[in-house]
């Protein structure tokens, strides 16, 4: 029998319906879908499906100093117990087996790791395929001309773990244990990540420590025979052109002058054409960065290239290279689009060029070809529209870097008025070119009318702006990713990883992504006490040196010994600064957290979370001072700017995913409780009958409300109620439960929110969660992703660990497998 093992299921599915002509079918063995046909059984891994990690021994954060870790055996255990049982019971029955994991140094390692279980039972041939498309050429091409695994390639790979796992354990346990930061409230630090973090804040140092200056700009509305345009001031700066005045009273006098004449005289008209050329083929950064501009993350853009390389429709989207292979024939590849609907009057218009001639970039690598689609078209109704927007994106792109260039003609107009002088500079596309099937770039035109020298032109209207100089930008997650690439930080397949572990571990938010307090002071401490976490220029080294070991230039254990000779410098710096180090962090940690002064003490009060993992307000007195106020139990709390001036206390929001609300000044929810009175409804269903107890809306101090027994806490029956709104008792009673429907004015509409019995069985009939899609987020492709993640039901979601579950399936976070677990623990 002849085993085929993939990276993922949806591989696996792929290629076997591919080798078997369609007649495959699927078995379940030990949860784990195994296709076959004939005597050919073909099983997806899910990704990696063992682990490394330290001994037991070294669990224990308090018994364990930190830098023994880096001498630490390093152990693998399985992660995917299933998965392993399965392919140990296969390659039993083997005569040969074929690992057809990705082609990327990850692939490699992850088929070496498959090789070795294989091993353990199996002594026959093994083969390794590569392709960089699961199309039906490609992959028949690769099954033909099997070759070995490169273990070479796989070391490169392995290093890598082993390096990020040592430095991450060891760096993030020194500074969570000084900070006293312990449990889901750790602080993080990798080896790749710490780098990246430095990128984010030193940008945001610029950005405070920016000093604007005032300048003055003037333009002025031109008109010719009814045509009006605009034009902007200009002078003489030592030889070039200078718009920014820096003088107000000079801005005012050009000002005054312009605005008194009545007319301009053109001086000059100049007319060039362009040349703009068709953009190169998609590497991975350049595809990210274009993903960008459609909104998606870097993360989601790969999540989506991946499975649409999965499903065979475009190539593999971890690639450096920007230069089409020799055998790639663009005509071929341009005819699968004639036909339909989307791209077959566009392919059909770049069949009929003189010459086709793809672009090409100045990186060329021998491993994938640029990102671009494979000429297997997806059917209608098979891709959701994230996926679609993304194929067309690819497809484009390819187009695009086909297409001819483009030509712009600019036309540039200066005028005198007064003694000063103006100009104009319009610009009109006269040849399309790769604009006509790349609607991505931009390709807006600015017209001015055709003027000849000595003119008189009408000053329609003056406007002087003052302006201020602006500090630079903070870096969009492609622009990150782009600098990280620059600079040596990361590979391809790790950048956008790292930047979504940054979102997870709370160091980062919004998008441009800013530095939390957190994220400064990790950096801080870092560069104060030991600068090598953070240096690129380290990160960088170990990258070179891992390729070193892929080209077999260096081996695995060198590359790792230098790497614990490294930390082990760092922390001989590190050890000596602890408690400075600890101070630091802690003070830094409160940064986010503070509400304003207590009420009793005038200390601060802080966000504070309970051992229970709630979260409420304390003050930082504690326990001298023992002034407490409760928080929403719904969310993570997240104090805000806005300041309520009769507390002095910071408002606070509660994230929760689609039910994230404004929670306001705690101080001010509290005091509202605290002078509202019960409004009484009926019998309480719990116990009115026996013991005379009575429904009541009720305020709470945390902000909520709800419809609560009278006796309470004797009796805790109570109902959820909105939070916002006023709540109206009409006449009108509920038959089943004897009591007023209500009606909540909340806005324009008011909300019939009826009997509130009824209506809360109502909503958890509707909340009610029986299968994974019924959670925010899940439709069927992201459900099939956590089945090969061996997630197939609510239940099963509950109890696995959010960080490895995020590691093993693409496209979804760690912060998003933790909403969805609150979504079923609420």
């Amino acid at each position: 029998m002849r085993v085929i093992i993939t990276e993922k299921d949806n591989a696996a599915r792929r290629i076997a319906d591919i080798l078997s002509d369609g007649t495959a079918d699927a078995e379940r063995r030990n949860g784990v879908n195994v296709y076959r046909w004939g005597g050919t059984r073909v099983v997806g891994l899910s990704g990696h499906v063992v682990g490394l990690d330290f001994p037991p021994e070294y669990e224990n954060w308090r018994d364990v100093e930190p830098v023994e870790l880096i001498d630490a055996e390093v152990v693998t255990e399985p992660t995917q117990e299933n998965i392993v049982r399965t392919l140990s019971e296969l390659a039993a029955e083997a005569d040969e087996v074929v690992i057809a994991t990705d082609y990327d140094r990850e692939g490699e390692l992850i088929g070496k790791e498959a090789y070795e279980l294989v091993r353990e039972v199996f002594d026959g041939p093994i083969e390794r395929v590569r392709f960089s498309s699961i199309t039906d050429r490609e992959v028949h091409e690769a099954f033909d001309n099997p070759d070995d695994l490169d273990f070479d390639l796989a070391a490169a790979g392995e290093a890598r773990q082993v390096i990020d796992l040592i430095w991450g354990a060891a760096l993030t346990r020194f500074l969570s244990l000084s900070a006293r930061q312990l449990g889901n409230d750790f602080i993080s630090v990798g080896r790749v990540q710490s780098p990246t973090l430095k990128l984010i804040v030193d940008r945001e140092r610029e950005i405070e420590a920016f000093d604007p200056e005032t300048y003055w700009e003037l333009f002025a509305d031109l008109t010719k025979d009814g045509d009006t345009f605009e034009a902007q001031y200009f002078y003489d700066d030592d030889g070039s052109e200078a718009e920014r005045v820096w003088d107000e009273e000079v801005a005012t006098t050009v000002n005054e002058t312009v605005e008194s004449a009545d007319t301009a005289t053109v001086t000059s008209v100049s007319r060039r054409t362009r040349t703009d050329s068709p953009p190169d083929p998609f590497n991975t950064t350049a595809f990210i960065s274009a993903a960008g501009s459609l909104g998606y993350s870097a993360q989601r853009a790969m999540s989506i290239a991946e499975d649409l390389y999965t499903a065979g429709y475009v190539t593999y989207p971890r690639t450096d290279n920007t230069v089409y292979p020799d055998d790639l024939d663009p005509e071929a590849l341009l005819d699968s689009f004639v036909g339909t609907d989307e791209f077959g009057d566009d392919a059909e218009s770049l069949l009929a060029l003189e010459d086709i001639e793809p672009t090409e970039g100045d990186e060329e690598t021998t491993d994938h070809p640029p990102i671009h689609p494979t000429g297997e078209l997806p059917a209608w109704g098979d891709l959701e529209e994230d996926e679609w927007n993304v194929y067309e994106l690819i497809v484009r792109r390819f187009f695009a870097t086909v297409a001819e260039a483009a030509t712009w003609e600019h036309l540039r107009v200066v005028a005198e008025a007064d003694g000063h002088t103006l100009k104009a500079n319009g610009k009109r596309l006269v040849e399309e070119g790769y604009h006509a099937v790349y609607p991505y770039s931009s390709a807006s035109e600015n017209v001015v009318p055709d003027l000849e020298e000595g003119e008189t032109l009408a000053i329609a209207d003056v406007d002087l702006a003052e302006k201020e100089t602006q500090p630079p930008r903070r870096y969009g997650q492609s622009r990150l990713i782009k600098q990280m690439e620059k600079m040596g930080i990361g590979t391809k397949a790790t950048r956008h990883h790292i930047i979504e572990k940054l979102y997870d571990r709370g160091y980062i938010e919004d998008d441009p992504p800013q530095p939390t307090k957190l994220a400064e002071a990790v950096v801080d401490a870092a560069e104060a006490f030991a600068d090598l976490v953070v240096s690129e220029e380290m990160t960088a080294q170990l990258e070179r040196d891992m390729t070193a070991i892929a080209e077999g230039e260096a081996t695995y254990e060198e590359v790792t010994e230098e790497s614990r000779e490294m930390l082990r410098r760092v922390f001989a710096e590190l050890r000596e600064s602890q408690e400075e180090i600890g101070d630091h962090l802690q003070e830094s940690l409160k940064a986010d957290r503070r509400l304003g002064p207590c009420p009793e003490c005038g200390d601060e009060l802080l966000v504070r979370r309970s051992r229970q993992g709630s979260y409420f307000v304390g003050c930082d007195g504690f326990p001298d001072c023992r002034f407490t106020l409760p928080l929403p139990s719904t969310g993570e709390p997240l104090v805000l700017e806005e300041h309520c001036e009769d507390h002095d206390t910071n408002h606070v929001k509660m994230l929760a995913g689609r039910d994230t609300f404004v929670h306001g000044c705690p101080r001010c929810a509290a005091a509202e409780a605290d002078e509202s009175e019960d409004r009484i409804l009926g019998a309480c269903p719990e116990c009115g009958g026996e013991h005379d107890g009575e429904l009541a809306i009720k305020q709470l101090r945390s902000g909520s409300r709800l419809a609560g027994c009278t006796r309470y806490p004797d009796c805790e029956y109570s109902l959820p109620l909105p939070r916002r709104g006023d709540i109206e008792i009409t006449d009108e009673y509920c038959e089943e439960h004897d009591l007023p429907e209500l009606v909540v004015q909340d806005g324009d509409e008011p909300w019939e929110l009826g009997c509130p019995v009824c209506n809360y069985q109502e909503y958890q009939a509707r909340q009610a969660i029986d299968d994974l899609e019924d959670l925010n987020g899940v439709g069927p492709a992201t459900a099939e992703k956590l089945a090969d993640a061996g997630v197939d039901s609510p239940e099963d979601l509950t109890d696995v660990d959010p960080d490895d579950l995020a590691q093993r399936t693409q496209g979804v976070t760690a912060e998003t497998v933790r909403e969805w677990q609150a979504e079923l623990a609420g």
